[in-house]
């Protein structure tokens, strides 16, 4: 009798044992599992939008570059999918919506037609520190300056990314002055001043996806 409550000790702890390797197992894999997962971040998940402004009495006038190139880019986190990503933008798929057809060939001709480089707006995106400021290192009229932007990630992995530039800091303010010349009486407001502001506000939006 004796010798028999041993061996049922002996089975229990045996029985248990396994058990536990196997929880333990199975933890080790989920965690595997989650850590192998990655972010992807998609050129045809991404939009770039701008607001120019005009008058005195800082009119919006809106637009969005319709292309936008970059290799698609993954990372154990979102920041990770993100960060030194570079991209290049075509100026020809510049798109303002324009009802008569005249603004986008303006914008394109007598604004960035009068700078260096006119085909490609050309960038890369880093962190600042794991925070949630990016810099933009934008290349335009042969010009490189950092641009940092904000930056929101959403639990549902959308991205919005926005910043105002200051095209002084591009050297393009001749190019500014050309453009509100061939819009002058378009960019006149009830005072009778022609202006077009130097800033500009950009916002990049995208959805990054899971592996």
């Amino acid at each position: 009798m004796k010798k028999l409550s041993i061996l049922l000790i002996v089975l229990v702890l045996g029985f248990t044992a396994c058990k536990n390797e196997k929880k333990e197992s199975n933890t080790d894999t989920n965690v595997e599992a989650t850590t192998s997962e990655k972010f992807i971040i998609k050129p045809e998940a991404t939009s770039v939008t701008w607001t120019a402004y005009k008058t005195t009495d800082k009119i919006g006038v809106g637009g969005e570059f319709t292309t936008i190139n970059f290799e698609e880019q993954s990372g154990s986190t979102p920041q990770e999918a993100l960060n030194t990503l570079s991209f290049s933008i075509p100026i020809s798929s510049l798109f303002t919506n324009d009802p008569t057809n005249t603004r986008d060939g303006k914008i394109k001709t007598s604004f960035f037609g009068e700078m260096l480089d006119t085909d490609l707006l050309k960038g890369t995106i880093t962190y600042e520190d794991a925070s949630d400021i990016v810099v933009v290192a934008l290349n335009m009229n042969g010009v490189t300056h950092n641009l940092p932007m904000d930056i929101i990630i959403t639990d549902e992995r959308r991205v919005s990314i926005t910043g105002t530039m200051n095209l002084a800091d591009w050297n393009a303010l001749d190019a500014l002055a050309a453009l509100n010349k061939v819009c002058f009486d378009l960019h006149k407001g009830p005072d009778g001043v022609s202006k077009t502001w130097e800033d500009v506000a950009i916002e990049v939006n995208t959805f990054l996806r899971k592996s």
